[in-house]
């Protein structure tokens, strides 16, 4: 079929994951993926040709689901969350940019940090940005300068890839950062293993968070000005009157 679907499959859980992923999923005859995104599919996968990798191999991942679109093939390229946010789908066009014998199609999925924050509360009812501490294809000066941005414009941030055994240091980093311009009993909140088995949730301050241990599979999110503590929520309010 020459053709390439980028899928976004959510959180992890097959109930978060939309009908238009299952049906391109269920539609392709290979699967390309993360080995930990493929593992989630169970069953989805049993009866597909797969191709996985470990972490860093995103090209070689995107080359091989290119050649066996070429071969004819229905591929689906899965990513956790959404397809275009920090996923694939950019990649993938990248590379057929000037190749227009394969249809692609980006499938949506539901990112980290809309399921984060309805398991939060609601911390993104007003303006919010989403930033990765992950220096492994932006320079940590850009993500600093990024982070201090947001730190002055008082809105929420969220904080993708908070920190790895080869960089501990950078959500403290990035809380010091915004420890400038907003006091240390900001509402904060982190979220781990969003929709699968030992998913955790916590309600902090930016002054607790910045000495706090996380992982990769960790979504924080800082709070401005005017996001509270609710008993026990996570809650940017937006002002109505009520």
């Amino acid at each position: 079929m020459n053709e390439i679907y980028i899928v976004g499959i959510g959180p992890g859980g097959i109930s978060d994951m939309t009908p238009r992923a299952v049906a391109a999923i269920d539609h392709c005859d290979v699967i390309c993926g993360y080995d930990r995104y493929i593992d989630l599919l169970g069953e989805m996968a049993a009866d597909k040709q797969v191709i996985k990798n470990g972490m860093r191999g995103e090209v070689k991942r995107c080359q091989s689901a290119i050649s066996l679109a070429r071969d004819g093939h229905s591929v689906a390229v899965v990513c956790s969350g959404d397809a275009g946010i920090y996923g694939m789908a950019g990649l993938i066009h990248e590379m057929l940019s000037d190749d227009t014998s394969i249809r692609t199609e980006v499938v949506p999925g539901i990112t980290a940090a809309i399921s984060g924050a309805a398991l939060l509360g609601a911390p993104l009812m007003n303006d919010f940005a989403v930033i990765s501490l992950s220096d492994q294809l932006t320079p940590w000066d850009r993500i600093e300068k990024r982070v201090a941005a947001v730190a002055a414009a008082d809105m929420v941030v969220v904080f993708y890839n908070p920190m790895s055994h080869h960089r501990p240091d950078t959500l403290k980093r990035a809380c010091e950062i915004l420890l400038e311009s907003r006091p240390e009993d900001t509402v904060c909140g982190w979220v781990k293993n969003i929709g699968r088995d030992g998913q955790k949730i916590s309600i902090l301050t930016l002054g607790e968070l910045k000495d706090t241990g996380l992982d990769m599979l960790c979504t924080v999110f800082i709070g401005a000005s005017d996001t509270k503590n609710l008993n026990g929520r996570m809650v940017t309010v937006r002002g109505y009157d009520i």
